[in-house]
């Protein structure tokens, strides 16, 4: 019996059952749906809404159920959603009394109270796999802090970098990426319970009550905006999407640093497939999938984005499609999260390599117009200067290293001895103290800061 179908006549066309239902994705939200219902039962009973033998009974048949459906001999089929399926089977357990759960509540204030304590767990989920893949970027770091290898810009060299500071710059990234998940999480922590199909509830219920059962820290405001928001969802998706993009990024670079052309990175053999035709292929297919599956996040916030704009006030079965969006989005964040921490902790660097590109490309000449600076030389004329001096290394097939001092003077007399130390690769990175710079005190410090803001973060647990 469905819970709705007493004004009316007759059945209900089964292709409109099969295209109304959502059992087959939403029966993900079981525990979660239980949890409420057990919760609002209590409520009920504390009240003295329904008896408290009632309530009572009511608890222990759902709590049975839960185990039930935990050890297996118990299938989630044969109804129209998750919480007719839980109704249903509450009613068949205890009777009756297994009708009166439903008092004070509607499918609306449930479902959307069933998917903020689910965003809820997913976002405690996904923060730990940022914390263990920062983890492994923060030991990655400490053990490159004295290699160097080349910065881009455009996917030119740039200026020589440490690897170390390379991969902080990811680290950045995900702490940001954990923040987000966290602010995510004040705003998702909001329990709608008790608002009813819309307009609230004439019985006494106590909210608060309810909300503690279930650790929500506030309860909504109003009723109407209660269970037709979603905003939560878009946001948790947003977050992944951002993680996504993150983890697309170090795929590119993943992807291009193992290859042949550059060859600073390799992938360990487990991480990586071959060709079924070239003997001789190693594919960095994981990262490439990770950056493929970027684009699945994305169309999920599209989804929930497009599906919540033209809705009117208040609950629409539209919002029925928040779930799939919000699952997938889930799903893959996860995956890509712990596969990629699984593939750097297996990666290895070649940095006699990755030193050897550093010093190639003029990743020096900065350098010398800061000198020229220094010297006096307003930054405009030394930019000039130096990109004369680039001019003639390429012209005649030499490196800034290479060059000697009366090289420099025939440029300009304010070069001396010391323009010979200025241009060296291991120099120039070392020189660049400033916080967030490249010198090693430097990114030793962002090490430390990381791992500072890091523990702040779970600092409760």
């Amino acid at each position: 019996m469905k819970l709705w179908e007493g004004r009316f006549n007759g059945t209900s066309a089964k292709v409109a059952d099969d295209f109304n239902q959502s059992l087959s994705f939403d029966y993900r939200l079981y525990w979660h749906d239980i949890l409420a219902s057990i919760a609002h039962a209590k409520m009920l009973g504390e009240t003295q809404i329904i008896p408290k033998d009632e309530a009572d009974k009511i608890c222990d048949a759902l709590i049975n159920m839960l185990a039930d459906i935990e050890k297996g001999s118990l299938q989630i089929d044969g109804a129209e959603d998750i919480h007719t399926f839980v109704e249903s089977e509450l009613v068949k357990r205890i009777g009756a009394v297994g009708k009166k759960l439903h008092t004070a509540r509607s499918r609306n204030d449930q479902v959307a109270t069933d998917m903020r304590l689910y965003c809820k767990d997913s976002i405690v989920a996904v923060c730990g796999l940022l914390r263990t893949l920062i983890n492994t970027l923060l030991d990655i770091a400490n053990n490159n802090v004295q290699f160097i290898m080349p910065g881009y810009t455009h996917l030119q060299k740039a200026q020589p970098i440490s690897v170390a500071q390379y991969v902080n710059a990811y680290s950045e990234m995900f702490l940001r990426d954990l923040e987000r998940f966290t602010d995510c999480y004040k705003r998702t922590d909001v329990m709608p319970l008790g608002s009813g199909a819309l307009a609230g509830t004439d019985f006494p219920i106590d909210r608060r009550l309810t909300a503690s059962l279930l650790s929500f820290s506030e309860i909504s405001q109003n009723s109407i905006d209660a269970v037709s928001d979603r905003d939560f969802v878009a946001e948790y998706i947003f977050c992944c999407s951002t993680v996504m993009m993150h983890l697309s990024r170090f795929s590119e670079d993943l992807i291009l640093y193992s290859s042949d052309e550059f060859r600073f990175i390799e992938i360990a053999d487990a991480y990586a497939t071959g060709s079924s035709i070239m003997p001789q292929k190693k594919n960095p297919d994981i990262p490439e999938l990770v950056r493929g599956k970027t684009g699945r996040v994305y169309g999920s916030l599209m989804a929930i984005l497009t599906v919540i704009k033209g809705i009117p006030l208040a609950y629409d079965k539209d919002l029925q499609e928040d779930k799939e969006a919000l699952f997938n989005a889930e799903d893959t964040v996860r995956a890509c999260l712990t596969i990629f921490n699984e593939l750097l902790q297996n990666i290895s660097f070649d940095t006699k390599r990755m030193r050897s590109a550093a010093s190639g490309g003029f990743t020096t000449a900065t350098d010398i117009a800061d000198y020229l600076v220094e010297k006096g030389l307003p930054f405009r004329d030394a930019h000039a200067l130096t990109g004369q001096i680039v001019r003639y290394c390429i012209d005649n097939g030499k490196k800034l290293e290479a060059l000697d001092l009366p090289v420099y003077q025939s440029f300009s007399s304010l070069f001396d001895e010391e323009i010979l130390q200025r241009v060296r690769v291991n120099r120039s990175v070392e020189a660049r103290k400033v916080i967030g710079g490249s010198a090693r005190s430097a990114v030793r410090e962002n090490i430390r800061s990381i791992t500072r803001r890091l523990n702040r973060m779970f600092k409760d647990e």
